[in-house]
């Protein structure tokens, strides 16, 4: 019992932080958006979404056997139009939320150093694998915005318009494999950067 509280908590400080990066980003270039929709928190209760939050994390880790898990918490709110250089700041905005996992995955690796616990590997797991996923080009996932910020504005517009389907385009993706052959690997190249043990490996 202690162990799965423990690792819901890791899941969630790792949702929350990363969706409270792209708020405060947001609100420093000048959108105030998540703020106001009090969004800009480290409460989880703000951030869970039923689907990001619940089903996806919950299908990928009784799929697996409890070996692995990816999730998000529900996007915060961003009024691009109202940023300071719309364009160029949606893809700070975008890339504020995996970045602020990577930090994170770090700063847990050197507690992980210090004291070995499995509970902190657990949680540059999550980390590596959040921002890694959240960066495929699917809307509503980061890499999306960090994209439609570099295409030109027409193709832009067509490729944010696939946000209705994003979920299912990325279930899609996970029971056809497409998706953990992305993440996994990449999760252990990091893995093997920061001295860790792999974890695609064992899939």
């Amino acid at each position: 019992m202690f162990d799965t509280l423990a690792l819901i908590a890791i899941f969630l400080m790792t949702v929350v932080f990363h969706e409270f990066a792209h708020g405060l980003v947001a609100y420093l270039n000048g959108d105030p958006t998540a703020k106001q929709a009090g969004r800009l928190t480290l409460n989880p209760l703000k951030h869970i979404d039923p689907f990001w939050t619940v089903f996806l994390p919950a299908l990928m880790f009784f799929s697996t056997g409890g070996r692995f898990a990816i999730g998000m918490a529900k996007p915060v709110p961003v009024d691009f139009a109202r940023l300071h250089h719309p364009k160029k700041d949606m893809v700070w905005v975008g890339l504020a939320g995996p970045l602020a996992n990577f930090i994170f995955a770090g700063v847990l690796n050197i507690f992980f150093r210090l004291f070995e616990h499995p509970f902190l590997l657990y949680g540059i797991y999550f980390n590596l694998g959040l921002g890694i996923f959240n960066m495929v080009p699917i809307p509503p996932l980061d890499g999306s915005r960090v994209l439609a910020g570099l295409l030109p504005a027409p193709y832009a517009v067509r490729l944010l318009r696939l946000e209705p389907y994003g979920f299912l385009i990325v279930l899609g993706l996970y029971f056809t494999g497409v998706l953990s052959r992305i993440i996994l690997p990449l999760m252990d190249f990091f893995c093997a950067v920061m001295g860790l043990p792999q974890i695609g490996v064992n899939f």
